[in-house]
């Protein structure tokens, strides 16, 4: 397999904490794999530097051999934590916006996507619920045809049948040769469309393993794994 993520002794310092810490991680091309942690571990942090949101303090990391830069940008599709949309658009603007800033966007797959919730064009994205407003921020990032996909806890915040819909739109909307890179810490409801996990805790890698290795060498789920490995 081809890596496409590289870190070697990558370190992140905000003042005096370190938020990781000599990270040496390597992420395989056509994986799904769980970035898992309690709030705080370092999930976020790394996801940003990989889409050079941040700077490393020091240590090097690549994305498919590059720097993070402008052509790393063009092979990761990233969903950030927070929301991006102005509650000013409508649908339409923000595939337009999509169109515009990436050559990679399949707007036909995103109209798609779209026809299967009952979203339109002209709907507002300010008349949309929490949960609606998720799904569509999703569906934009899953319709570039990325190398990579960043997902910053996709799922949390949205409701069972919410978290069905998106894992589904995860694991059928992307090229079976690039990766899924998911930072989560609901367990139960990503590991059955995992390949990997890689658990973080204090900015350092506790475990990275094939799922089904843990499963049959282990004989539990990575939801009792995890809960075994971070437990107060």
């Amino acid at each position: 397999m081809t890596a496409i993520v590289e870190c070697k002794h990558l370190t992140k310092r905000y003042k005096n904490k370190e938020a990781l810490s000599e990270i040496d991680l390597t992420l395989e091309s056509g994986r799904i794999i769980g970035l898992l942690g309690p709030n705080g571990s370092g999930k976020t942090t790394l996801i940003k530097l990989i889409n050079k949101l941040l700077v490393p303090t020091s240590g090097e990391l690549l994305v498919a051999g590059e720097k993070p830069g402008v052509e790393s940008k063009a092979m990761v599709s990233y969903l950030p934590e927070q929301s991006y949309l102005g509650d000013w658009m409508y649908v339409k603007d923000a595939l337009d916006f999509f169109k515009d800033f990436y050559e990679d966007f399949d707007n036909s797959r995103a109209l798609n996507m779209l026809e299967k919730l009952n979203i339109a064009p002209n709907d507002k994205i300010k008349s949309m619920s929490k949960g609606t407003k998720e799904k569509l921020q999703l569906i934009l990032v899953m319709s570039r045809r990325a190398k990579l996909y960043c997902l910053d806890e996709p799922i949390a915040g949205v409701d069972p049948a919410a978290r069905d819909y998106i894992l589904s739109t995860i694991i059928n909307n992307y090229d079976e040769n690039a990766t899924i890179l998911i930072s989560t810490h609901l367990i139960a409801d990503v590991e059955n469309i995992l390949d990997d996990v890689i658990f973080i805790q204090d900015g350092k890698i506790r475990l990275h393993q094939d799922v089904d290795d843990i499963r049959s060498k282990q004989g539990t789920s990575i939801d009792h794994l995890f809960r075994e490995v971070f437990k107060c």
